[in-house]
């Protein structure tokens, strides 16, 4: 017989005891506990959203005579939606195949086996396993389980990471960032900025990889996988994997999508999703916009989703580029370090863009 999940025991087995979503659902769950019920406003119709037809960005040519086409499409996808997808990135086909596997692999392990890197019992602060995104402050928890890990180096990776993911992690890490940092050079190049490596490290200088874990809900049309929101940081690359669920909110009128309306980005084969961050925002003084997101959840099959957040260092100060806000006139974002940043944005649950506000000026 399934258990009851309707009862105060639902937030210890979940969050506290490490079980997860997928501890959940394996004890043989036949409906969504009230935990998970989203607001209406908040749930997703995916019939009523149409897909983001834009094709991906091929980057190979980045380096040849269309170099500079291709920077306008980024540019663009930049200031417009926040997110677009990259083919010819550099990364192995191969090796993101592998991570699909192998995020499938880690999440089947047992309970037992992944809590061990809960934040209140991790080993390393560099490793922490989870469940929803602030589960204490969340009026309706999201259907997900993840583990994320923060890179240092390469030995503290190898050493501290799990032993089961470790190595396919660290190699679309490192495979990764050439492509990153070309992309941000491209950005930072089209707000007036010289190529110079110093304020590319600057924005690149955290960096953190998730594997995310949604497992199939009994009726997804009622939960949702992850609630809106902006990524806090610089850039985010994403894996999807081919059974899609990511939604993006458009943030101004196009020709062909009304403001507010949310599209589907579909999984492309082989390609990654490039994701802007409040940290782009920021500095651009609003002229590339971070992207406001969320996930939908499936009845068919476990998805897994594998990003790498990029972020500055929890001691930088951040502000718009000065030559950006002497082309602007004036400044909508004031100066604070990161670290007041992240205290705000992980001390909240999902609320769309609203972690902005902590560095907006108002325009009294």
């Amino acid at each position: 017989m399934a258990p009851s999940f309707d009862d105060a025991n639902l937030f210890n087995f979940v969050v506290r005891d490490g079980n997860g979503v997928k501890g959940m659902v394996d004890a043989g769950l036949s409906k969504v506990p009230r935990a998970y019920l989203q607001p209406p406003q908040e749930r997703i119709d995916k019939d009523a959203a149409r897909k983001h037809g834009q094709p991906p960005i091929d980057l190979s040519k980045l380096d040849g005579p269309k170099h500079d086409q291709v920077a306008e499409q980024i540019v663009r996808a930049a200031e417009s939606l926040g997110f677009f997808q990259v083919v010819n990135h550099g990364v192995p086909v191969e090796l993101l195949e592998s991570l699909k596997d192998t995020a499938h692999d880690f999440f089947s392990m047992s309970p037992e086996k992944k809590a061990v890197y809960r934040t209140e019992v991790s080993p390393t602060p560099l490793v922490k396993y989870g469940t929803s995104f602030m589960p204490q402050k969340e009026k309706a928890l999201e259907w997900k389980d993840y583990i994320s890990m923060q890179y240092t180096n390469d030995d503290e990776a190898l050493q501290h990471w799990p032993a089961e993911i470790k190595k396919v992690s660290l190699e679309y890490l490192r495979t990764s960032m050439s492509m990153v940092r070309k992309l941000l050079q491209v950005l930072l190049e089209n707000l007036g900025v010289k190529p110079d490596d110093s304020i590319t490290d600057v924005l690149l200088d955290k960096k953190m990889v998730n594997m995310n874990f949604y497992p199939t809900c009994p009726s997804p049309d009622l939960t949702v996988g992850v609630g809106r929101h902006s990524d806090m940081g610089t850039l985010t690359i994403l894996l999807q994997d081919g059974i899609g669920g990511l939604y993006v909110k458009i943030e101004e009128d196009s020709e062909f999508e009304k403001k507010g309306e949310w599209v589907e980005i579909p999984p492309v084969p082989g390609a990654l999703v490039i994701n802007v961050g409040d940290m782009i925002q920021i500095i651009s003084n609003g002229k590339y916009k971070s992207a406001e997101h969320r996930v939908r959840t499936t009845s068919t099959k476990s998805r897994v989703s594998i990003p790498i957040f990029t972020m500055p260092n929890a001691t930088a100060k951040i502000a718009p580029l000065p030559q950006v806000v002497e082309k602007d006139g004036q400044a909508l974002y004031r100066e604070f370090v990161l670290a007041d940043y992240m205290k705000n944005f992980f001390g909240n649950a999902h609320d769309g863009k609203k972690s902005l506000d902590f560095a907006t000026i108002n325009a009294a």
